[in-house]
């Protein structure tokens, strides 16, 4: 795995991974009921969460239809359902912390969590939105958890307009919101150049 971890961790943060609060989130308010709040280095010292999942997480590529062939998905999977275990105890800490965070707008707890690989640059993911199930007709939100090299997350409204651009960097949480399923999409696009990143995506019943 190449890829060069925090060079400036203080004593502190050289330890077991450690979660920030959640109540110095920045919310973006977005257009049609969509927001995305940001909190910055919420997993301290999180070299370790991202070496466990590369190396524990059961990866699978998968492969799917595209218009007259089939083709490989750029990225490796796994979705860890209900009641699953999951692979660092950071992450049960960041679902509980996130689904006792946003109960109040969310009304249920986030439940569960998939796993994205981009190995390097030329791994992505296409514009889309989580619309299979609930989302497609309800408000919900979708809790992202970035480990490793930072990569962009692209926005766009649902039907056209300008685009907007968030980093994900090592240790960031990145929450959509509201309606940001059904009426944005987001995707991952490829890079010339990058190392690792694994995101964990919480995910409330229902919505995928």
């Amino acid at each position: 795995m190449d890829f060069q971890g925090t060079l400036f961790e203080t004593a502190l943060e050289t330890g077991a991974p450690t979660l920030g609060d959640l109540a110095s989130t920045v919310r973006h308010t977005l257009t049609r009921g969509a927001w995305v709040d940001v909190r910055r280095d919420w997993c301290r010292a999180a070299d370790e969460v991202l070496a466990r999942l590369v190396a524990d997480v059961p990866w699978r590529a998968e492969r799917r239809q595209m218009y007259d062939r089939v083709v490989d998905v750029p990225r490796l999977v796994h979705t860890y359902g209900e009641a699953e275990p999951l692979p660092h105890p950071v992450l049960d800490e960041a679902r509980e912390a996130l689904s006792e965070h946003y109960l109040p707008e969310l009304g249920e707890p986030f439940v569960t969590a998939g796993c994205c690989y981009y190995r390097d640059g030329r791994d992505s993911v296409a514009w889309h939105g989580d619309t299979i199930g609930r989302g497609r007709s309800q408000d919900t939100m979708v809790a992202i958890v970035s480990f490793g090299d930072p990569r962009q997350l692209r926005l766009r409204p649902r039907g056209g307009g300008d685009s907007l651009t968030f980093e994900m960097g090592h240790g960031d949480v990145l929450v959509m919101g509201g309606s940001c399923q059904r009426t944005w999409e987001h995707a991952v696009p490829k890079v010339a150049r990058a190392g690792p990143r694994i995101s964990v995506q919480f995910r409330p019943r229902g919505v995928f």
